[in-house]
């Protein structure tokens, strides 16, 4: 954590934060930094990497190689419109996207950074619990904040609260998952409802009078995925399903492995409340965006025991497969309706529902 002009102050004294609201000074590497870095960030994180409150995280490398042989990387930003919503928040959302980006490749997430982009004016408050929602979804996930930058913007410049978080994972030797993998026969696997996320902050909103009781999947993905690869090492691809939903998942499988893939509109579950949104609105729950599902493509021999795994597992009791890889045509998705027609679900184009994650 950046705490002082020259980033080099070591270990400050813990003080109490006695602002309500974030100002400009909050960002200008003074007393109002330290204290809102120390109050809110390393009380709340609180961890022997982060506590030594230098300009970067140092890990042994020695504790990396012992779990695995390759580094799993990745970064995203979070700036979902509103910052609360049913099921979960960006708080929340920042530590599992992140997570579930390094799931995806077969990684033992282990360590996190934060970076807040704060609005002169929010409510520390809201601050305050954001964050608590960041140190709960660490906690349960098992990984730690270790570093991490504080900078604060003039009101309007930015809104409200931005967050941006890294995340550092271990890949077991063995372990090889990538798109380039999928073959035809092989067979697709979802863990659960599609279009709950995207739903619900829709409707959080508030701009269309609708009332439902559709929370937010939001949800680590990375304990699952062990599940499965305890059963089956040999899983072909995984992508967790977020901005572009189960379509842009498929699209990008398919021109990756140059294959088709064709799954089943009755195979595909959705809630009745989020089908009848997405009518109304005249929307389609395949674009919806995701923060807890996860597509599995794995050889068809494999497909009911990753299966039975995958609904052992909290996070994929509702598992099905929805479809299959097909030769022809090459890089096209297409959708087998209920009418017993077929159609291409084509990626998405435009943006459905912006600023959802």
């Amino acid at each position: 954590m950046n705490i002082s002009p020259n980033n080099k102050t070591q270990n400050p004294p813990k003080t109490k934060l006695r602002d309500t609201h974030i100002t400009l000074a909050h960002g200008s590497g003074g007393k109002a930094m330290r204290d809102l870095i120390q109050d809110i960030f390393v009380s709340s994180f609180d961890n022997q990497i982060l506590a030594q409150l230098e300009d970067q995280a140092s890990v042994k490398l020695a504790n990396l190689t012992a779990q695995g042989d390759r580094l799993a990387f990745t970064t995203d930003s979070y700036v979902v419109d509103p910052l609360f919503f049913p099921g979960s928040d960006i708080g929340e959302l920042a530590v599992n996207g992140t997570i579930n980006d390094l799931a995806v490749s077969g990684a033992k997430p282990l360590y996190l950074s934060c970076s807040v982009i704060l609005e002169e004016g929010l409510s520390v408050e809201t601050l305050r619990r954001v964050v608590g929602s960041m140190k709960l979804a660490a906690q349960k996930a098992g990984v730690q904040i270790v570093t991490g930058d504080t900078k604060v913007v003039h009101r309007g410049a930015a809104d409200k609260l931005f967050i941006n978080t890294t995340g550092i994972g271990v890949i077991p030797e063995g372990i090889n998952i990538s798109a380039h993998n999928i073959q035809v026969g092989d067979v697709v696997i979802i863990n659960g409802e599609l279009g709950n996320h995207g739903t619900a902050i829709l409707i959080a909103r508030g701009e269309l009078a609708l009332e439902t009781n559709i929370e937010s999947d939001c949800q680590p993905l990375h304990s699952l995925v062990e599940t499965i690869l305890n059963v089956c090492p040999e899983v072909h691809a995984m992508r967790d399903a977020t901005r572009g939903g189960l379509a842009t998942v498929l699209n990008e499988f398919s021109l990756s492995s140059h294959v088709g893939i064709r799954v089943h509109e009755a195979s595909i579950p959705i809630r009745e409340e989020v089908q009848g949104v997405c009518e109304i609105l005249g929307l389609d729950p395949l674009y919806l965006a995701n923060e807890g599902k996860l597509v599995v493509v794995v050889g068809g021999n494999h497909a009911e025991t990753v299966l039975s795994a995958m609904k052992s597992h909290p996070a994929g009791k509702d598992a099905c497969i929805i479809g299959e890889v097909i030769a022809s045509p090459p890089g096209v998705v297409l959708l087998q309706t209920t009418f017993g027609t077929q159609r291409i679900v084509d990626m998405l184009v435009g943006e459905q529902l912006p600023r959802i994650c």
